[in-house]
């Protein structure tokens, strides 16, 4: 048996000269020397007792050393949970606890509150800096810098990644093999990769799309990274000339539109800008356009599926919305109660069916049940629609639905009216309780340094293109959103937030 999703990322790279990986300080790190590293590392899991199939945790920052732990675990069999470096002990405590987790790695800096819940939870425990120290480096520079590959199945696990959790527990999604390769081929074949590529990697490694897109696409073709602990203006702008392609959220766009630096000049040697994992303002896409004259091409993915849909690489790359289906992926629209399929432009629930469908939850038989129907489509919780062209268009989570007075509310609607206000940087619209209306629609609007919100202005403009129902009832004005670290409005964090505004 072999292990295919190593063959095809890692092992088909052995011996290779190219260049992999470039930091900002200029070092560079070949295919040939990486893959020996993953080997040493490797050879770590293996003779601290792990068998495949086991899980190893890592809250860890990022470096090059981090992504080889990636490596170590493919090629070991082991099962990569990477978590979020922002989580406190306690959060750790439970993915761990709930993974079973053979192997903690973590911070140096955190080691005296990480290695008594190690111990605790009956897991082992080493550390991984961002400098590419720690105990977990200082054990592997004395092994082999050759391994056996386990061998796996594409139906195998190779990863556990954990949903965020703002409603429960968090989940841990079961990703194999067949998941990930199979995701990375239709990405590079969509997104036109090729050796010749050079990402610009300003991405944590925590995520599906900063490790599974980003990386898992590099390495398919054998590409390069520019491999950026953070973003950073200086740095993007210093490195971008020699990069042809980047992934990123839409923070990143903001940032880039501020910064008088961002011309077609600077943008001249890249050929692609991939934004994902929150939605992109319409604004920010015609913005981007005009400033450099590249078309950011969005798409749309999540946890448990990797990427569902993109917009197309030739072709009109159409704002606000997340394109079409991706090669070997089904994407339908059905009504959240009956699960009949719905027409084009109706707005319904999202299902996804493909090789990139995760296996279902981690110790979660009844919630796997829930969203994994019996014919392999996925429930995502998200509503959406396809328009007549086929685009999927994104109106907000199932979750997220506001019912006022016996009417279904999608917040994006209202957003879009309330975005293009004069004013009004960006919106966010929420239900919260309400005495007679069960919800009343509240929204949440962020102005920019120009001044004040025309609050006449934006009802006029609400009153002009929606019913009444739609309506808000109460506007509210701050300086900035909550954000999770991907860039995803916390709408959670506004409903408790504001959850006792109507009763004032």
């Amino acid at each position: 048996m072999t292990n295919p999703l190593f063959d095809a990322l890692f092992g088909v790279h052995a011996g290779s000269q190219a260049r992999f990986i470039e930091t900002p300080d200029g070092r560079t790190i070949r295919y040939a020397e990486f893959l020996a590293l993953v080997a040493q590392f490797a050879n770590v899991i293996r003779d601290r007792g792990l068998e495949p199939g086991d899980r190893v945790a890592a809250q860890v920052h990022k470096s090059v050393e981090a992504l080889a732990l990636y490596g170590a675990c493919v090629q070991s069999g082991a099962v990569f949970l990477p978590l979020n470096t922002g989580y406190t002990a306690d959060e750790l405590g439970y993915f761990v606890s709930d993974s079973g987790a053979a192997l903690l790695v973590g911070d140096p800096a955190a080691a005296a509150r990480l290695a008594p819940l190690a111990a605790d939870l009956g897991a082992q425990f080493l550390t991984l800096g961002g400098d590419g120290g720690g105990s977990f480096a200082q054990e592997a520079a004395g092994k082999p810098r050759q391994a056996d590959i386990a061998p796996r199945s594409r139906d195998d696990l190779a990863s556990l990644l954990y949903t965020s959790g703002t409603t429960g527990r968090s989940k841990g999604a079961m990703l194999t093999q067949g998941n990930l390769l199979s995701n990375a081929q239709a990405l590079v074949e969509h997104w036109r990769f090729t050796s010749a590529d050079t990402l610009l990697h300003a991405l944590p490694i925590f995520h599906t799309h900063g490790l599974f897109v980003a990386c898992n696409v590099t390495l398919q073709v054998g590409g390069a990274l520019v491999y950026l602990p953070t973003f950073d203006l200086d740095d993007v702008f210093r490195l971008m000339p020699k990069c042809t392609a980047m992934m990123g959220v839409p923070t990143f766009y903001t940032r880039l539109l501020s910064d008088p630096r961002l011309t077609a000049e600077a943008t001249g040697n890249m050929r692609v800008f991939i934004s994902g994992s929150a939605p992109l303002l319409a604004e920010t896409h015609v913005s981007f356009a005009q400033r450099t004259g590249h078309t950011i091409l969005e798409r749309y993915g999540m946890t448990e599926t990797n990427m569902n849909t993109s917009n197309p690489y030739s072709g009109e790359r159409r704002a606000g919305t997340v394109g079409q289906p991706l090669p070997g992926t089904e994407v339908i629209i059905t009504d959240p109660d009956t699960g009949q399929e719905r027409s084009a432009e109706e707005i319904g629930s999202i299902e996804v069916r493909g090789e990139n469908v995760f296996q279902g939850y981690w110790n979660m038989p009844e919630k796997t049940a829930e969203e994994l129907r019996a014919n392999g489509f996925f429930i995502t919780g998200d509503l959406g629609k396809f328009d007549a062209d086929g685009y999927l268009h994104i109106v907000g989570r199932s979750k997220d639905l506001i019912i006022s007075g016996g009417y279904n509310i999608y917040p994006k609607e209202v957003e879009l009216v309330l975005d293009e206000v004069p004013g009004v940087v960006e919106s966010a619209v929420v239900g919260v309780p309400h005495a007679d209306f069960g919800e009343g629609v509240l929204a949440v609007l962020v102005q920019g340094e120009q001044g004040a919100i025309d609050l006449d202005a934006v009802r006029d403009a609400v009153s002009g293109q929606l019913a009444k129902f739609k309506h808000p009832k109460r506007y509210v004005l701050i300086s900035g959103l909550p954000r999770n670290t991907m860039g995803k409005v916390q709408k959670n964090v506004l409903r408790d937030t504001y959850a006792t505004e109507f009763q004032l």
